[in-house]
């Protein structure tokens, strides 16, 4: 049976922004499917009990159902997984704050305008998580092209896309980790970005010799 791939958006984003990502994961040979929810008006469990409602109710004629998460809906991905019997599947991050976001502190920190904007997912955007110790393999894809809002609010220590650092999408436990030539936003739509995201799905680990050879 074909391999079903559900795709979550970031914050202030709908499913369209997947659009390309999600034709790029057909042509790989999956059965994609775009969860598209309220990143600010809804709450965290609302959004997780229906995550796992369509992962539950797409197990039933396929043998995986991976999970693919741009920013804050690779957080959603992971937390959906946490303590839960769910079908096996992989599950890939793009560009997810997963030890938590100094862009999204500081924009809290900006006064009840900023903290309004974060929505219910702000605890989650600002502190992220301790660790992976979940049974599904993660992969974590950053970009390193420093353009973005959250370089506008203020300066970041060391490589960044523009929104989220290298160091802050490295979470202990995950399986594997790469970064490309993309800022925060282009990970939906470099192709390297995809490229990578079929190998991880595929294979449970990226192609690191590939990579250098692009650079």
């Amino acid at each position: 049976m074909t391999d079903h791939v559900i795709l979550l958006h970031g914050l202030w984003m709908r499913g369209f922004a997947l659009l390309l990502l999600h034709r790029r994961m057909m042509e790989a040979g999956f059965r994609v499917h775009r969860f598209d929810y309220m990143s600010v008006a809804a709450s965290q469990p609302r959004i997780l009990n229906s995550l796992q409602a369509q992962i539950h109710e797409l197990g039933q004629d396929a043998h995986r159902v991976h999970l693919v998460g741009h920013s804050l809906g690779g957080l959603l991905a992971l937390q959906a997984c946490v303590d839960v019997a769910l079908p096996p599947g992989r599950v890939v991050c793009l560009g997810s704050p997963l030890k938590g976001s100094a862009a999204a502190r500081r924009f809290a920190g900006m006064g009840r305008g900023g903290e309004v904007l974060l929505g219910h997912n702000r605890e989650l955007l600002e502190n992220g998580l301790d660790h992976w110790n979940g049974e599904r393999e993660v992969g974590v894809i950053a970009g390193k092209v420093s353009l973005g809002l959250g370089a506008m609010i203020g300066q970041f220590d060391g490589d960044n896309d523009g929104c989220v650092t290298v160091e802050e999408t490295c979470l202990p436990g995950i399986a594997d980790h790469c970064a490309i030539e993309t800022n925060h936003t282009g990970l939906l739509f470099s192709q390297e970005a995809a490229r990578q995201v079929t190998q991880f799905l595929q294979q449970g680990a990226f192609d690191h010799a590939e990579s250098l050879n692009r650079l």
